[in-house]
């Protein structure tokens, strides 16, 4: 079949079968070709352009696209035993639980494998409420915590909500990074305070590390639980393992996917302390899953942890952020009219656009100059940056001097306005 004909026939599969408003959102960004290839941080078309990859599956490709290690792990483990029996011990899942206990902060412990991070947050608010015995939880405004219902009950932006209200009972919103919001919303019949380490979808909103020790504070204070969303932020995209070492906190619950599967298998986890665990010890069926914990998955998380620590991805992402984010302040004041607010943590970085719509705009032209990214769930005027962690300097000097004709290109718009 030719190139041609792969890519109208899949336009047209996407209008007929998936979402037509997709097709008509790629089409309206320029975008007229397929994804065809990815190696490290890159993604080739249909048509053989290239794409530096900025995105990164939202923070999936934490390793880059196809990492060899990631990929033979793989298919050694497909030519033995994709998926479990789930009647016989599975070695595979037993040694990347013990792998997640050895790497997470405190005495985080037992594991439990989902297929995605709101699969990883129903099981953690859901362990929350079996562990208190109670129902409230307390979440942020502009959260992020997946779209199931339990997830969504958490996430804190209507325009996901409000379709589907009512959603599950006991959950209230307070705004980020506000202590004295959080001291009045949590009592002593809080289950659970879930909070992102950074907010992803919300705008990449880093707060004060006093911030999550404040809620460790308050949730020690009411015995309720404390629940870390990592799966975005987890596994180095900060510049430490885990966001959460920024604050020197130990939550009670951790939340992990998108990076977990080494932009390979797709994977969740949720990590909890041991006295979290006694009634699924009690009744190990309370909380399972079909395909969570399969072969393939864990063999890839296994590699995908060895090779952020042999390769020291944190530590890479520490400074190839720190050189990110003062090139992106430098555009921020030559284009102070198109740039509100540049910032961020390791290599999870945003840029808040002075106007909504200038977006589509920056992102429209940077995607001609062969630069993919994406703006953020909850605040459409951010546009996120989340590259693979070892991105080399040379190459975030390639995305500055296309983001700078980018925002060019949007600042004569302006003047035209």
């Amino acid at each position: 079949m030719d190139t041609d004909t792969v890519v109208s026939q899949t336009i047209e599969h996407y209008e007929q079968f998936v979402n037509p408003a997709l097709a008509r959102l790629f089409r309206f960004m320029g975008l007229n070709a397929v994804e065809w290839e990815a190696q490290g941080y890159s993604i080739t078309d249909s048509n053989g352009k290239e794409y530096i990859d900025c995105l990164g599956g939202y923070g999936v490709f934490s390793l880059g696209h196809r990492h060899p290690r990631v990929v033979a792990a793989v298919k050694r483990q497909l030519d033995r035993m994709p998926l479990s029996g789930k009647v016989l011990f599975n070695k595979e899942m037993a040694d990347l639980a013990a792998l997640l206990a050895s790497i997470t902060p405190g005495d985080l412990q037992f594991s439990f494998f989902g297929n995605s991070g709101a699969e990883a947050v129903e099981g953690a608010l859901k362990l929350a409420r079996l562990h208190t015995g109670r129902v409230k939880v307390v979440s942020t405004v502009n959260a992020f915590h997946g779209k199931t219902f339990g997830a969504l009950s958490a996430t804190g932006r209507a325009v996901f909500c409000e379709p589907f209200r009512p959603l599950l009972e006991g959950f209230v919103h307070v705004p980020y990074g506000d202590v004295a919001a959080m001291e009045q919303a949590v009592d002593k019949v809080t289950a659970a305070v879930i909070v992102e380490p950074v907010q992803g979808e919300g705008g990449i909103i880093v707060p004060s590390p006093d911030y999550l020790r404040a809620i460790r504070t308050l949730c020690d204070a009411h015995q309720a639980v404390m629940i870390c969303d990592e799966v975005q932020t987890g596994l180095g995209r900060t510049g430490k393992m885990f966001a959460v070492e920024h604050a020197g906190v130990v939550p009670d619950i951790l939340t992990l996917a998108k990076a977990l599967g080494g932009g390979v298998m797709p994977i969740g986890a949720f990590i909890a302390r041991p006295p979290l665990w006694e009634k699924l010890i009690a009744s190990p069926f309370l909380h399972t899953s079909t395909f969570g914990g399969n072969p393939l998955a864990c063999v890839a998380g296994q590699e995908t942890i060895r090779v952020l620590q042999e390769e020291g991805l944190a530590e890479q992402a520490a400074v190839a952020g720190t050189y990110f984010l003062r090139r992106l302040t430098d555009l921020q004041h030559q284009y102070p009219a198109v740039i509100k607010e540049v910032r961020g943590i390791g290599l999870m970085l945003g840029l808040e656009l002075a106007q909504e719509g200038l977006g589509g705009v920056v992102m429209a032209e940077l995607i001609s100059r062969g630069i993919l990214v994406a703006y953020t769930l909850n605040n459409p005027k951010v546009i996120r940056l989340e590259p693979p962690l070892n991105l080399p300097l040379p190459v975030i000097d390639q995305v500055i001097e296309a983001l700078a004709a980018a925002l060019a290109a949007a600042a004569d718009l302006l003047d035209e306005l």
